[in-house]
Parts: structure tokens; C-alpha cells; sequence
């Protein structure tokens, strides 16, 4: 009997001990399970309308998660990825659609875009963080040096936090100190583009096409590079990505005011097949709707 009590004592008093660390283990494992299938599911579904209903609920729970396991890195990306890819996707685009007939309104909606965009930033940071201890604090301080201490196991990491971080500088051209920090963002972006420059069927090229475009001089020019980095992706994705016809199309052919190529462009993007390619369904839906809705604007964009 003595023996039986000290036993479960003994067991009692081990899982008190353990409780937080099984908690936590718990806890990695349904952030890791969430993480992954919400981006598998939601990748391959094909009703636009549907997802942005959801993925508000999807986004909340992650970041209720993130409460218990602040440090679990799958979460902190797929959160990261999750925000950048709402903006972009429903909250960006709605406030250019409201432009034309409520400026006020799309001034509100752009201000709600760059704050997700700042959120996606910070949880891509804190993924950066966990795997490389005072890392924020040390990129504003070298961030070339900062940025070399990064491996291949952080190049998505390294992307998806420059896409969120990119988007948020580019709707705050008039905040002197957001646009202070693009150099902060650049380094993170070309040092995955240094450890794998075709990663994921080539998103880095395509956030390059629109990225060049803002620099100035060098040779190539920032046009030549932007097609260089088009061509990339065309090739890397076989031609089945809408995504990298629409960033030559607006970053390249308005400026340039061409509009063949403008209207090229985006009728290829419109001849995608998003069912081709399951796992990039939704987003082939979702840029060819900004397609038809960039050439219903054809006439406001060019001048003759």
C-alpha cells in the first residue's frame, strides 16, 4: 500500500511538474497542424468570397495561439504570410476600388491595409527572432551584417516579412520615417535572394519585378533587371502563375505608358488555368480578378 501511495505521489507531483512543458508541446503541435493545413486548404480553394469570410476567424485563432506558444515558428509564418496575403488580397484591393468613388473611405481602407501589413511584419520579425536571438534590434543597427547571419532555413521567413514590410513602405509615401526603412527591408529581401533566388516557383523574382522599379540608375537598368526577373518567373512557374504578368504590367508598362504591352500582359494573366495547379489556385483567381479589373481601367491609366 505505502508503495502504491509513494508511486502516485510521485506520478502526481512529475506531472505537475511537466504540466507547462506538455501544455506547451500541446500547443506547438496544434499551432504546426493549423499553420499548415489552413495554407494547404486555403491555396486550393476557388471561391475568393469564401475565404475572406474565413480567414479573419483563421488569423485570430493563430494569433490566440501564438498567446500560448509565442516562440513556434511554423505559426509565426504561416501568421505572417496569413496577414500579408488578407491585405493584399481583400483589404489593399477594396480600397483602390472605393478610390474612384469615396476617397475618404479608401484613405480608411489604406490605413487598415498598411496596419496589417505592420502586423504581418511583426510576426515575421518574431520568427526571425526566435531563430536568431536579438535579431530586430541588430538589423537596424547592421543590417548587412544581420542579414549574413540568416540561412536557408529562414528564407521564408526572410521573404514574407519583406513582402508585408515592402507593402506597409509602399502605402506610406508620405511618412518620411516609413520610407527611412526600406533599406531594412531590402536586406532582408536580397539575402533570400542570395540563399535561393527561385525559391517557391519564384516569389522572389516576382516581389523583384516591382521592387526594382523603384530604384534608380545602375547598369542593367532598373527596367532591364525588372525583366530579367520577369522572365525568371515566367519560367519557374511554366507560365501558370497570373502574379508575375500583372507586376511587369503595373510596374513597368504604366510607367512607360505602353499600353500594348499593358493589355498583353494582363489578357496572358487572364489565360492562366487556375485549376492547372491546385496549389495555386486562389491566388491565380484572385490576380486575375485585379486583371479584369485593371483593364477596366485601361483608359484612366494611359494618356493617349
Amino acid at each position: 500500500m505505502f508503495q502504491r501511495h509513494t508511486i502516485l505521489i510521485l506520478l502526481s507531483a512529475g506531472a505537475l511538474l511537466t504540466g507547462c512543458s506538455i501544455k506547451q508541446i500541446a500547443m506547438d503541435s496544434i499551432g504546426g497542424g493549423l499553420a499548415e493545413s489552413s495554407t494547404r486548404v486555403y491555396a486550393r480553394d476557388n471561391d475568393p468570397k469564401l475565404v475572406r469570410a474565413a480567414l479573419p476567424f483563421s488569423l485570430k485563432l493563430m494569433e490566440t495561439l501564438l498567446e500560448e506558444s509565442p516562440e513556434n515558428r511554423d505559426l509565426l509564418l504561416a501568421t505572417s504570410a496569413g496577414f500579408t496575403q488578407y491585405s493584399y488580397a481583400f483589404v489593399e484591393q477594396d480600397a483602390f476600388i472605393l478610390e474612384d468613388e469615396d476617397y475618404r473611405a479608401s484613405e480608411k481602407e489604406i490605413q487598415r491595409a498598411r496596419k496589417l501589413y505592420l502586423r504581418a511584419r511583426d510576426y515575421g520579425m518574431r520568427g526571425l527572432e526566435a531563430a536568431h536571438p536579438g535579431f530586430g534590434e541588430a538589423l537596424r543597427a547592421d543590417p548587412e551584417g544581420t542579414v549574413a547571419t540568416a540561412t536557408i532555413e529562414d528564407i521564408d521567413l526572410l521573404y514574407w516579412t519583406a513582402a508585408a514590410w515592402g507593402s506597409a513602405i509602399g502605402l506610406s509615401v508620405d511618412d518620411p520615417s516609413s520610407i527611412g526603412q526600406l533599406g531594412l527591408m531590402e536586406a532582408l529581401i536580397y539575402r533570400a535572394f542570395e540563399l535561393d533566388p527561385d525559391f517557391d516557383s519564384g516569389a522572389i523574382h516576382v516581389f523583384l519585378i516591382t521592387y526594382e522599379m523603384t530604384k534608380s540608375g545602375g547598369d542593367p537598368s532598373p527596367e532591364e533587371r525588372a525583366r530579367v526577373h520577369f522572365e525568371r518567373a515566367v519560367a519557374l512557374s511554366q507560365g501558370l502563375q497570373a502574379g508575375p504578368y500583372l507586376s511587369l504590367a503595373e510596374a513597368v508598362s504604366i510607367p512607360n505608358q505602353d499600353r500594348i504591352e499593358f493589355e498583353q500582359l494582363l489578357n496572358q494573366a487572364l489565360t492562366v488555368d487556375p485549376d492547372v495547379r491546385p496549389e495555386w489556385r486562389l491566388v491565380n483567381i484572385i490576380m486575375q480578378d485585379r486583371a479584369e479589373w485593371l483593364l477596366d481601367r485601361t483608359d484612366r491609366l494611359f494618356l493617349d
